[in-house]
């Protein structure tokens, strides 16, 4: 076991939430593929660089947008979150910040329609209409929000 990754206890309490998994003997244990799918969210590296001990990459990255086109990822998020409540692990003073980022220039070429894309941001049905970009005097911006709980980790990811 890595540093940072589930230990047996919080597998238990993981594995009894995750939906029902196809019988494969060439994949790599689901334990392995969620762990790497943890260590790449926590470094930020590119997929590509994914240490060998959590299987291959393609295989990582694939359950990982499999259970976000699917919602599977949010849908974890509220029982570990009423678990951590109920333990009192949780603060429940929220922290709400926001920022204008710039967007790219090629971000001004995209599809207003979001759901015509090849592949919908974030999956179909997940974007609110009414998020996107707009104009100001410096060109294309958009605006981040981010809820916090007390110790720092997001509540909800969103736009």
């Amino acid at each position: 076991m890595g540093r940072g990754d589930l230990s047996d206890e919080q597998w238990s309490v993981l594995e009894s939430l995750l939906p029902a998994a196809g019988a494969s003997r060439r994949q790599p244990s689901r334990r392995r593929l969620i762990d790497g799918v943890r260590w790449r969210v926590r470094t930020g590296v590119p997929w590509r660089d994914l240490p060998d001990e959590y299987g291959p990459w393609q295989t990582v990255y694939g359950l990982f947008r499999r259970w976000q086109r699917g919602g599977v990822w949010a849908r974890l998020l509220t029982p570990l979150q009423t678990r951590a409540d109920a333990a009192g692990l949780i603060t429940w003073e929220v922290n709400v910040d926001s920022t204008v980022c710039l967007a790219h220039q090629h971000a001004a070429g995209a599809r207003r329609d979001g759901a015509r894309q090849k592949e919908p941001p974030g999956g179909l049905g997940v974007e609110p209409d009414d998020h996107g970009l707009g104009r100001s005097k410096g060109g294309f911006t958009t605006k981040i929000h981010l809820a916090c709980e007390q110790g720092q980790k997001p509540l909800e990811h969103g736009g």
